[in-house]
């Protein structure tokens, strides 16, 4: 079955050709980074003017380079939630148009489900001889393997998920305010560095941290400097990220000002104050602030993900979304992991961001079950996963 896949619910358009849920033939993006880079975050609205201009192209190009016509397409899917609403309704509009226009089957797809999916891709087409095991339509030697953990971490969503089968999956936690790309986003603004914050943050703790080590230095000692708080919730496996962002502010504040010039009387948290002692010892580090705050995200993600693997007896954990590409926590996770006999698996970085391919693969599973949307599905902002009560 190849379908093709339409991803458009924030600010990049994408369309993809995936066969049998798996093989690649083809994934083209049309991204908006640098447009948005400007204000610091995305823009609704521009992004889903930049949707409307993008999409056809990607479409037409990801055809190409599948080298496929329409008579070799089995269906259409396009996200249709969560997201933008103008953007979403886009790529979901085109996909629902060209499914009525061609006659094909059409399913609107989760995008957080997606992100999950995104694990099971690999490049290439499927093989030409398979065996009697491989006609299971529902695994091939490569895919995770049931049941598993999933850490979906993608934007607005920190979720941790116990995935039983194809479409079965229970919410174990989740955050109760910022969740963690949220929370590098609005990091690297308070740091002045580049958007997405994701990628700044870890290029500027990368260096940090190879400067230290060029010097014989513990990274460890020069973080003590900016001592980070974790929220742990015991006894659950939620995450809370807005207490780490608002000592990140104080201590920048501090980092950069003397708190004793503001005025007396003004209640100075520890944080702003623990930034002004550290600028007394040397410039403000910016790199060490990141290095300091992607090690507090990280401590807690891998902590309660290896927590989730060993109370539910999984035989792997995988990653999606954004903050999946992080080289810290993949690191910290395969340490985590590795005396619990516990595979970890995450896609490549391209497959972490949003793209089309990751649609294409879950709208296989879906339509191989017979399931499919009319054209009167609409958006939905707002959606979740499909957790079971």
């Amino acid at each position: 079955m190849l379908v093709l896949g339409i991803e458009s619910s924030c600010d990049e358009t994408g369309a993809a050709l995936v066969r049998d849920g798996r093989y690649l033939l083809s994934n083209v993006v049309a991204s908006q980074i640098e447009i948005h880079n400007r204000y610091g975050g995305v823009v609704p609205e521009v992004a889903s003017r930049q949707q409307l201009a993008a999409i056809i192209p990607v479409i037409e190009t990801a055809m190409e380079q599948a080298s496929c016509s329409w008579s070799d397409i089995d269906a259409v899917a396009a996200t249709y939630g969560p997201g933008l609403a103008g953007s979403l309704l886009v790529g979901l509009t085109v996909g629902k148009t060209l499914s009525l226009a061609r006659s094909l089957p059409f399913l609107g797809v989760n995008h957080l489900e997606a992100h999950i999916y995104a694990n099971w891709l690999r490049n290439g087409d499927a093989p030409a001889v398979q065996s009697e095991t491989d006609g299971d339509w529902s695994y091939r030697k490569g895919d995770p393997i049931f049941p598993l953990i999933c850490l979906v971490i993608s934007g607005a969503h920190s979720e941790l998920v116990l995935v039983r089968n194809h479409g079965e999956y229970e919410l174990l936690g989740r955050t109760r305010d910022d969740a963690a790309g949220e929370a590098f986003d609005k990091v690297a603004r308070i740091l002045g560095l580049a958007y997405p914050g994701g990628p700044a943050i870890q290029n500027a703790a990368q260096k940090i941290e190879e400067e230290l080590q060029q010097q014989n230095k513990s990274l460890n000692v020069a973080r003590a400097a900016y001592r980070l708080p974790r929220a742990w919730l015991r006894s659950t496996y939620d995450f809370s990220f807005s207490g780490l962002k608002t000592a990140m502010l104080h201590l920048a504040e501090g980092a950069t000002e003397d708190p004793r010039a503001t005025g007396e009387g003004r209640q100075i948290s520890q944080y702003t104050r623990m930034g002004a002692q550290a600028t007394q010892k040397g410039p403000a580090n910016v790199a060490l602030l990141a290095s300091s705050f992607q090690e507090a995200i990280v401590d807690v993600l891998a902590v309660k993900t290896r927590l989730a693997a060993q109370e539910y007896h999984v035989k792997q954990v995988v990653l999606a979304g954004g903050v999946a590409a992080n080289a810290s926590l993949r690191a910290r996770l395969e340490q985590e992991l590795l005396p619990l006999r516990i595979r970890l698996s995450y896609p490549p970085i391209d497959f972490c961001t949003d793209n089309a391919a990751m649609i294409a693969s879950a709208a296989f599973f879906h339509l191989y079950r017979g399931e499919q949307h009319g054209l009167d599905l609409d958006v939905s902002p707002g959606l979740s996963l499909p957790f079971k009560k």
